[in-house]
């Protein structure tokens, strides 16, 4: 299966599924209406205009969403982007609004609940205006969880309503299933982004359990639209994607809304069409520090959801500081001009420039086992590496862990190294790789050694289960050491703690959420290195969700050693997530217990003065 783009003017269009045909027919009318006429009839609505081609534009745009649906669902195709115009999401039921005439996307998920019988649908609006047209029709409906964040400013940007703010969470049965995120300043840019993503869309996401994921893509939400006047680069849409890829099967459908600057519109559509292809994520730019006043916009969703989620009920961050940055000192140091909200046009077209693509590797996911290929049931497309570095080089690294190191153990040293050199060479995009228990400290500690000679700037490391920290790990920025492990949490520093393994999906999503993601997105690594030890206690499902939320920070460049009795279970599963396909789900959603809360708020409030990304002020008690 692969991505389908949905664009020729020549698609069938569809039948409309709600019954509204005076509406309908009003707007089937404009078809034969002169330019007077035209005009009159577009200032009976808010900010539309009507063309002797809108109804057949409409209504392709339209169709465009459904055929999107039918080839996602029936599984002709993985996921796919419909660029369409007009847009959708601001029209209502029998009134167009906002440039939009027909609700696409309300369409496609009307679509997907009656032709396909699905119950839960998530549908995530990142254009910069609120879709209110969205809002109105599953305003009631509990099947339809609606996530849209917005420029409001207290109401005073368009269009104006009161219902766009966070206190508008749905009425009847379906309270808690509309969550507004308003931006209460321009200048939002990718770390207010991915606080949004990481401690409200997320968490409600994965209790909410979709079957399928449709994308209100508007991009007037990305740097340099006039209307938006917001900072997240072309690039933050990439990872924003590949967040929403381990949600429901990796099932989602986007469709094109708003976006008035072409040159920011072309690079973020790209963006997000190479992430859903399953190309690695260029690096963000930008201090991953989330500005006050977005924190604030985090805080009120949050209070006004708590009653609703049981995810947000056991949030765990920490309170605000007065130390974050504004929206303007973060433009200062990203864009490097005068302290104003709006994006001078000579200060985008350079930073689009910089936009860093890693060209795809040629192998995607690389295994080195001792255990026989066959029997890892390894998925299609992965490959069974066989090379090694040189005898005497790995005997060199081994005589630095001399006591740690069996002759047995120095033939799979080397095929390990092999591996990191291809990652790091760009031969390889990632790798899976197993050791015996008692090697697997020794192996994780040599390419700790070998990322920094080879000179990485910064290596991520998650270790789980029994293996200690290096004693001779240098605490000078470049390894950030994460143990998951035990029964208690512990900061030996800034870029040195562990914390226990929590037993619950709450607990365990809470961990990955709330705490390593922000974290790496804040380290911004070159490599991750992901070393599952003795004792680690990972379920399958948790493995390969942990391995495929690492792959976004990091571009995909990960590195998983296995000790050997771990494997056979695990290799599949991991081998899956790290070549791009979705996780298992984790089962039922349970919330965390008191003491993993504890151990995660232990962790938050000690951290959160370096790591700027766990800063999300939780909910008043």
């Amino acid at each position: 299966m692969g991505t389908a783009l949905v664009y020729h003017e020549d698609m069938t269009a569809t039948r409309l599924l709600w019954d509204d045909p005076e509406y309908i027919a009003l707007v089937q009318k404009t078809q034969t209406l002169d330019k007077e006429e035209l005009h009159a009839l577009s200032k009976q609505y808010n900010a539309v205009y009507f063309h002797p081609d809108t109804f057949h534009c409409a209504r392709l745009a339209a169709g465009a969403a459904l055929q999107l649906v039918d080839a996602v669902l029936t599984g002709a195709v993985h996921n796919g982007l419909a660029l369409v115009r007009p847009p959708g999401h601001h029209s209502q039921r029998a009134a167009a609004n906002g440039f939009c005439v027909f609700n696409n996307v309300a369409l496609a998920a009307k679509h997907a609940k009656q032709k396909y019988g699905l119950q839960r649908i998530l549908i995530v609006d990142w254009d910069v205006h609120h879709g209110q047209g969205i809002q109105y029709i599953f305003n009631d409906d509990p099947s339809v969880l609606y996530f849209s964040w917005h420029r409001y400013e207290h109401g005073s940007f368009w269009p104006f309503l009161p219902e766009s703010d966070a206190d508008a969470v749905g009425q009847g049965q379906g309270q808690g299933f509309t969550v507004n995120l308003p931006w209460n300043q321009v200048g939002m840019g990718n770390a207010d982004y991915l606080a949004a993503f990481l401690h409200v869309l997320l968490p409600l996401a994965f209790e909410f359990d979709p079957e399928l994921v449709l994308v209100s893509a508007g991009f007037d939400s990305a740097i340099g639209d006039p209307e938006g006047q917001m900072q997240a680069t072309p690039e933050c849409f990439a990872h924003l994607t590949q967040l929403l890829q381990v949600l429901a099967g990796g099932r989602i459908c986007a469709v094109l809304e708003g976006g008035y600057h072409l040159e920011s519109l072309a690079q973020s559509v790209c963006m997000m069409v190479q992430t859903l292809l399953g190309d690695p994520t260029p690096p963000l730019l930008g201090l991953m520090v989330p500005c006050q006043s977005a924190l604030e916009s985090i805080q009120s969703v949050q209070t006004a959801q708590t009653p609703y989620w049981t995810s947000l009920q056991q949030n765990v961050a920490p309170v605000l500081s007065s130390s974050t940055h504004s929206p303007e000192e973060r433009s200062l140091r990203l864009l490097g001009e005068s302290p104003t909200c709006a994006v001078a046009e000579d200060s985008l077209s350079p930073l689009l420039d910089q936009l860093c693509l890693r060209p795809a590797p040629p192998i995607c996911t690389a295994v080195a086992s001792t255990v026989p290929g066959a029997a890892l049931c390894l998925p299609p497309g992965v490959l069974h590496q066989e090379g090694s570095v040189l005898r005497e080089e790995t005997e060199a690294w081994a005589r630095l862990h001399k006591s740690r190191f069996q002759d047995e153990d120095l033939a799979t040293l080397g095929k390990i190294l092999c591996l990191l050199d291809g990652i790091m060479d760009g031969q390889i995009r990632n790798a899976i790789a197993t050791t015996t228990a008692l090697a697997t400290a020794a192996t994780l500690d040599v390419l700790i050694q070998r990322c920094l000679a080879r000179r990485a700037q910064r290596v991520l490391c998650v270790a789980l289960g029994q293996l200690d920290r290096p004693l001779d790990l240098a605490d000078d920025g470049r390894i950030l050491w994460l143990n998951i492990r035990g029964k208690d949490a512990a900061i030996q520093s800034m870029f040195h703690f562990s914390t226990p393994l929590p037993q619950t999906t709450g607990g365990f999503l809470s961990l990955i959420l709330g705490l390593v993601l922000p974290l790496a997105y804040g380290f911004q690594p070159d490599m991750v290195l992901m070393a599952l030890g003795p004792a680690h206690g990972l379920q399958n499902a948790q493995a390969a969700l942990l391995a495929a939320m690492l792959r976004s920070p990091v571009g995909g460049r990960i590195l998983a050693v296995v000790e050997e009795e771990s494997i056979r279970l695990l290799a599949r599963s991991l081998a899956q997530a790290l070549h791009g396909e979705t996780p298992p789900s984790l089962g039922p959603f349970s919330k965390a217990t008191p003491e993993e809360i504890q151990a995660l708020m232990f962790l938050k409030a000690r951290l959160e003065a370096r790591w700027k990304l766990l800063q999300v002020a939780a909910p008043p008690p």
